[in-house]
């Protein structure tokens, strides 16, 4: 079955739809060292580089001549817009440059979805898949005519009446991942058995088969602790713990001292802005905070205290040098410097994983980071064939860490799109359809997949 990669990065997610039996004869990336990566992985494929508004027509000619080369219709278009402009990260740099003038109300990356849906609307696919963050449900964008539409209605306007589809909030985790993301997954399709399963009461993803709270028929999240469990520990003290040669990339950065002494005094679940004293033992020394201001900018704390209340040693919180020498804490929120709770599925990985001070990125009970070996396997990307190697103008090389860091935090889980893409080929036909109606229906299918 042919497919189209738009936004492709790295082809991380492309790698499941692989995995359900799609041959992605196109992919379509901005970034040179991104798709580098995916060239090697992908090397079926022609690839587009550069900017989308100019590649346009090139995708439709050269799509168009390998599927009647082929004599195949297209059947699937993967498209993962930039969220930067949509997600919360986004929409607070966002309102931060608006007050100080700095950039206009609307974000022009959110644009890029129209000459995506230019694509998508020539050739005509059968399914279209948009993964994006659950933020695109309220973003506005201006349209070709000045309108302001939100990119929802506004695929649905452009995919026409031809196309049924819905848009899903989607936790990974409930699909037996062991990684806390979320994400807005939208599917279109022309396909008969699609649009009848949908005004039947059905829908175009299979349905969970996990849950932290189970009941019924689905299993418990997979959490971190079990994810991780076969691999050997490692310790960011010095360079001779902090790496395990048989395992490729488990290895971690080394932290400072001072950092390390935070670290190691921090409790599972906990940040080290709330660790307390470990001369005296004093344990109500007041913890840290974070609220929003009246111009709904999220703070942290300013009185967190540094040193304990009863003893007055200085406690292992994360903390810098004043010019005058002392020492103050550092601004943080209740997040940075946090560790993962072992009995739950990690947080979402982003590009930032191997930073400590990061949003709850210390390992669940190991005084460190995860190694990238340990994010592939939380990510699912260590159940697929992937080589870590860019093919930039027939010259390989291997990438470097900050690069996988980058194209693991900037995309999806592959297992759930494995999943999602052999859903909707079983339900492609009447008569498979009927077996996978039902929400019971649904959750035994996933189960299977994983």
């Amino acid at each position: 079955m042919l497919a189209l990669s738009l936004f492709s990065g790295a082809g991380i997610g492309d790698i499941g739809f692989r995995a359900a039996g799609f041959e992605f004869v196109g992919l379509c990336e901005l970034e040179g060292d991104r798709l580098g990566i995916a060239r090697h992985n992908f090397p079926e494929g022609h690839f587009f580089v550069g900017d989308i508004w100019n590649l346009r027509e090139e995708i439709i000619q050269r799509t168009r001549e390998v599927c009647e080369k082929r004599g195949q219709e297209l059947h699937l278009i993967s498209c993962t817009a930039p969220c930067q402009g949509m997600s919360k990260n986004g929409q607070g740099t966002l309102l931060k440059n608006i007050r100080e003038g700095k950039r206009p109300k609307l974000d022009p990356r959110n644009r890029l979805i129209i000459p995506a849906l230019e694509i998508i609307s020539k050739l005509r696919p059968k399914v279209v898949v948009f993964e994006n963050v659950l933020e695109m449900r309220r973003t506005i964008v201006e349209d070709d005519d000045g309108e302001m539409v939100s990119i929802l209605d506004l695929i649905s306007k452009r995919l026409g009446p031809d196309y049924s589809g819905r848009a899903y909030d989607v936790e990974f985790a409930d699909y037996g991942i062991p990684q806390r993301r979320q994400r807005l997954i939208t599917v279109y399709s022309r396909v008969k058995a699609h649009r009848d399963l949908l005004a039947g009461g059905g829908e175009l993803i299979p349905m969970p088969t996990h849950a932290r709270n189970p009941q019924g028929a689905l299993s418990r999240w997979v959490s971190v602790a079990e994810a991780l469990k076969d691999y050997p520990p490692l310790d960011a003290k010095d360079k001779k713990s902090s790496f395990d040669a048989r395992i490729p990339y488990h290895r971690v950065p080394i932290l400072d001292e001072m950092k390390y002494f935070w670290v190691s005094n921090t409790p599972p679940g906990r940040t080290a802005f709330d660790n307390q004293c470990v001369k005296c033992g004093f344990d109500d020394n007041p913890t840290h905070s974070n609220l929003r201001d009246k111009e709904g900018v999220n703070r942290s704390s300013k009185d967190t205290p540094l040193y304990c209340l009863k003893c007055g040693e200085m406690l292992p919180r994360p903390s810098t040098v004043n010019a005058d020498g002392t020492r103050r804490l550092m601004s943080g929120y209740t997040s940075a410097y946090k560790r993962m709770q072992a009995n739950l599925p990690a947080p979402a990985l982003t590009r930032n994983f191997s930073y400590a001070c990061s949003d709850q990125k210390i390992h669940p009970f190991e005084n460190r980071v995860l190694s990238i070996a340990e994010a592939l396997k939380i990510h699912t990307l260590s159940d697929y064939e992937y080589e870590w190697i860019s093919n930039n103008g027939g010259r390989s090389k291997q990438a470097t860490d900050g690069l996988i860091r980058l194209v693991v935090g900037e995309s999806i889980p592959p297992k759930f799109l494995e999943i999602l893409g052999k859903y909707l080929v079983e339900t492609e036909s009447g008569k498979e359809s009927l077996h996978v109606s039902t929400p019971r229906q649904r959750a035994l299918f996933a189960e299977e997949c994983i």
